[in-house]
């Protein structure tokens, strides 16, 4: 049983928990919740391969490991356009986000947690159904049936 310091150093410090609790000691920690999505000038952006388009599905998700963090990719063929999210749901702290039904909501596109239905926008990163969660988001592009994630 979990006393009340340790479940509030959990939702604090969520992701180093989940490395300590998977003995991830190889990784750096990083405290993803307090992370704040930025605007990022194009030429300080440093682009990584991702995977190739034909593993991602069409109007749906897949989940990447880049530098030890792990990124949801969604391909929303329906609209032509490509996302990259972090696949942490910040609800919960589960890697699920990249499994989500993609759709829209008043034309913003959006991803639902597969579990508890927390909807997030693809663009943004905001919770639309609640204010109190927000998700990191990523500059992506394809070139010649490759995908690339800025970081």
């Amino acid at each position: 049983m979990k006393s009340a310091f340790a479940d509030a150093y959990i939702r604090r410090n969520a992701s180093e928990y989940w490395q300590y609790y998977r003995h991830e000691f190889k990784l750096a920690p990083v405290n993803i919740l307090s992370m704040e999505t930025k605007t990022i000038h194009k030429d300080e952006i440093t682009w990584h391969p991702a995977c190739n388009t034909a593993h991602i599905p069409e109007d749906g998700g897949a989940c990447v490991l880049l530098g030890g963090r792990q990124i949801a990719i969604f391909n929303f063929s329906r609209r032509g356009e490509w996302y990259a999210t972090e696949n942490e749901c910040p609800h919960r702290q589960q890697m699920v986000l990249s499994r989500g039904m993609i759709g829209t909501q008043s034309d913003e596109p959006k991803v639902a947690c597969p579990f508890h239905k927390k909807t997030f926008s693809l663009k943004t990163g905001d919770c639309l159904n609640d204010d109190g969660y927000k998700i990191a988001t990523f500059p992506i592009k394809v070139v010649d049936d490759m995908v690339y994630i800025g970081v």
